[in-house]
């Protein structure tokens, strides 16, 4: 099973897939890696990810038992910081071996991030992490989290970035390109942690992205640069219905 699902990962000589062959790509691709994905974040990213992720909890700002959906939740990194805040986390990926290898238990579903099964207006708030540039229907995907969201409810993205500074810049696309797919492939599969440092390019520029979650019915978006620029976490509020 695991070759079959290997062969859907795109060759570094192959083209970014896109509509449906980019959503199998991606599911089979976190499938894979889903045994030791916790384990390569921690070592590729020096646990940098664990502060960012607390960051990116604390920057909801929602009081305790609010509900929150972790969108694109994988083995529930974040889920986890939820809980830890004395929140209630139901996470939703589009991975059943990311859903799978989650080591806490907590509410989830497997389902695309474009067709959430749930009520409108049912969360008090949403997090995501690292997983924008991996939905197939962003747009799709942004309307969606403005539906089940409620009015007043906050929202936090976290996401790679590159660097303003051009010396780190350079250092950083040397490493996410080159070394990161080592680590991958010592640790994991070569051919997933080649294909991701590629799929930064399905990202929109952060202009774009506000103007997304602004068309979709969000407010005071807001972007801020992590670890000088490495990572960035994203913020708004959910405004109208």
């Amino acid at each position: 099973m695991s070759d079959d699902l290997r062969s859907l990962i795109p060759r570094a000589d192959q083209p970014l897939p896109t509509g449906e062959d980019k959503t199998r790509s991606v599911r089979a691709m976190f499938d894979v890696i889903a045994p030791r994905y916790d384990l390569v974040n921690r070592v590729m990213t020096f646990r940098m990810d664990v502060g960012w992720r607390r960051r990116t909890v604390g920057s909801l700002g929602l009081p305790p038992g609010s509900l929150v959906l972790d969108l694109a939740c994988g083995t529930g990194d974040l889920a986890g910081e939820l809980a830890d805040r004395h929140l209630v986390p139901v996470g939703a990926d589009l991975s059943f071996g990311m859903l799978d290898a989650a080591a806490r238990t907590f509410d989830r579903l497997q389902c695309d991030g474009a067709a959430l099964p749930v009520h409108d207006g049912c969360f008090d708030g949403a997090t995501c992490g690292f997983a924008l540039r991996n939905f197939t229907d962003l747009d799709g995907t942004v309307a969606e989290l403005a539906r089940v969201v409620r009015h007043g409810g906050r929202v936090a993205v976290l996401e790679v970035a590159e660097p303003p500074n051009p010396v780190l810049r350079a250092g950083h696309a040397v490493y996410f390109g080159r070394v990161v797919p080592v680590i991958g492939g010592l640790l994991s599969d070569g051919s997933a942690y080649r294909y991701l440092p590629r799929s930064v390019a399905y990202l929109p520029p952060w202009p774009e992205l506000r103007a997304t979650f602004e068309r979709h019915g969000f407010r005071d978006a807001e972007r801020t640069l992590l670890s000088g620029g490495i990572a960035q976490l994203l913020t708004a509020t959910r405004d109208r219905s």
